[in-house]
Parts: C-alpha cells; structure tokens; sequence
C-alpha cells in the first residue's frame, strides 16, 4: 500500500478498521502522551473526623450492614467506581461498639486493622484470637476468616486498608459470607516469638503465621536499628517463615521521625496514620502539618521529606510497595537532605 491511499480509500479503510474493532496506535493521543503528574497528597485531620464519626455510631448497626465502616475518599475520586484511597489502596475507618459483633466472612482482598482508639476488640482470624490494642496491627490476608467482636467498655475505632482497588482492576475480587468453614490449623504466636527460630518442620507460607504485631513489641525493635537511608528509623512487618513482607501485596512500615528525613520518591502509594507526636511532610508541592491519629496519602512519584515538631514522631505506613516489588517495576529514589 503506497504511504498516501487516496482520500476515498483511507476513508473506506478507516471504517473497515472501526467495524473491525481496530484502531491506528500511531494516530493514539496517548502513545507518546507524558505521563501525568503526580497525584497530591491528602489529609484528613483526626479533630475534624472524630466529632462525624457519631453519625455512623447513630444511623449503621454492624447486624444489619455487615461493617460500620466510613471509606477514606481521595477528593480526585469521580465516581462510586473510584473511590480509592491511593490509586491501588481503599482506606477507611471501622467502629465498633460495646457487645457488638461483625460476623464472619473473607475475600480475596489482603486488609489490615490498625487500632487507633479504645480496648477490649478481639479480631478472630481463622480461629485465632488477636486482641487489638492502640497501635496494634492486625492482618487479615486474602481468603483468611475474619471477625470482630467488642467485649470492652466505649467505642473503638481502627484503621482499615485493603487492595480493593487493585482486585477490582484486575477482576479478581470475591467475597464469601459466613458461617465459618474449613478452618486451618494455626500455631500460636508464641510459636514465633523467638527471633531467627522457626518451629520445626514449618515451611514457608504465602502470608505471615503471626495475624497481630503488638504495638509495644513493635516500637521495642525499632529503638534498636539504625536510621535508614532518610534518616528516620523504620521497621518492616514481615513474615517470619519468609523474612518478605506479611502478606502479599499490601507492606507496612512503622517509622520513628527525629528530625528531618532526606528527600525520599517512590512509585508506590502510600497511606499513612500518625501514631504519635506531631510535625509535617512535604509531599511533592503541598505541606501538610500533621498530629497524632490524623491520616494522610503519599501518592506515587512525589518527593516526600518528612519532619518532627518537639519530641519524636511515629507513623505507620501500609503500601502497595511489595505488589510492585514482585512484578519487577519498584523504583525508589533518595536525594540529597540539603535539597
């Protein structure tokens, strides 16, 4: 075919493509199209969250809705389609209050509870109680069994995060009710306490054996390593049969801020809850100030530097970082702390 067919034949030709379904990538705007920028960060401030989450204590019971669950809506959301978080990652906060029980059920999607406030919630997962204290994580892999109940006095409130928005993507999401079926047996947690000693004949799983990391235990390893390359002390939840992140796909971090951090980008997302203390980030354009139990995003391919204001800062972070480890497509970048 000559570089140039005749007006009626390129016409004819372009609607042949069109009913076949074909289209010219090099007439696509998108094929050499930059990528956009990076997404900004937002934050939404425990003091003005707190007095709202009344609402969902008056008008949702967990009986009749499953969950009392309020998703954390990134305001470039467009649709109910959208409403991611962080691109790959929906956040939201659960309440529960007490006697009250969210019954059982799983689904594909990985999830973690971070307790912010109250005591006396127990989160069951397939069979094994984890008690859930504040700054205790819990992790609810894919397909594990999963309920809440509340035997303590007040309300409490956690932090939610799941790869719902990845599931969607790739058309995997699937849940199943209730009632519990095919439990697998578990060891207890006392079965891993014990650091570089596995019981014997354990092999490596999918997902960690461990589903509650204790806050205090936590914060204990993270005075005993070296800053990393920003700057900030920072600890790794992991999978002890594996030493790779907990479960696949979701990572969490808990990191401890005394000054400022060097400049720090990555093209994963990131939620972060602030545990204590207070300070503020820079993240791409935008500086939030933040204070404890405020959350906020660290959308991909922003710089982030992160500092303290008085005493020690501690944040815990979830990501998408090891879903992007295993394709092969992680990129991380450190500046220079002078910049």
């Amino acid at each position: 075919m000559s570089p140039v067919a005749p007006a009626g034949d390129a016409n004819s030709l372009r609607q042949a493509w069109k009913e076949a379904h074909l289209v010219p990538l090099w007439e696509s705007p998108t094929a050499h199209k930059p990528p956009p920028p990076p997404d900004r960060t937002h934050l939404w401030a425990w003091a003005r969250i707190r007095p709202l989450i009344g609402g969902a204590i008056d008008v949702a019971n967990p009986a009749a809705v499953e969950r009392r669950v309020l998703q954390l809506v990134n305001p470039a959301s467009r649709s109910p389609e959208d409403e991611a978080t962080a691109r790959t990652l929906a956040a939201a906060l659960q309440i529960l209050l007490p006697g009250e029980t969210a019954r059982p059920h799983r689904h594909s999607m990985n999830a973690i509870r971070f307790m912010l406030e109250g005591s006396g919630a127990v989160t069951t997962v397939n069979g094994k109680p984890c008690p859930m204290e504040v700054g205790d994580l819990i992790i609810t892999p894919g397909w594990t069994w999963h309920e809440h109940t509340h035997r303590g006095t007040g309300p409490v409130i956690w932090l939610d995060a799941l790869d719902v928005p990845l599931h969607l993507y790739l058309g995997t999401a699937e849940f199943q009710p209730g009632p519990v079926n095919d439990n697998p047996v578990t060891l207890a947690d006392a079965s891993f306490a014990v650091a570089n000693v596995l019981p014997d004949g354990a092999s490596a799983s999918a997902y960690s054996p461990v589903f509650r990391y204790p806050y205090a235990s936590v914060v204990k390893a993270l005075a005993a390593v070296p800053p990393a390359r920003d700057g900030a002390r920072r600890v790794r939840y992991v999978n002890p049969t594996t030493g790779g992140a907990a479960m696949a796909i979701l990572d969490m971090h808990l990191a401890e801020i005394d000054g400022q951090t060097a400049p720090f980008r990555t093209n994963a997302n990131a939620v972060v809850s602030v545990v204590e203390g207070e300070g503020e980030s820079q993240i791409g354009g935008d500086t939030i100030k933040w204070r404890a139990k405020d959350i906020f995003t660290l959308p991909q391919g922003n710089w982030i530097v992160h500092r303290n204001a008085g005493g020690p800062a501690r944040l815990f972070t979830v990501s998408d970082r090891d879903a992007l480890a295993r394709l092969g497509v992680l990129k991380e970048e450190y500046g220079n702390a002078a910049n």
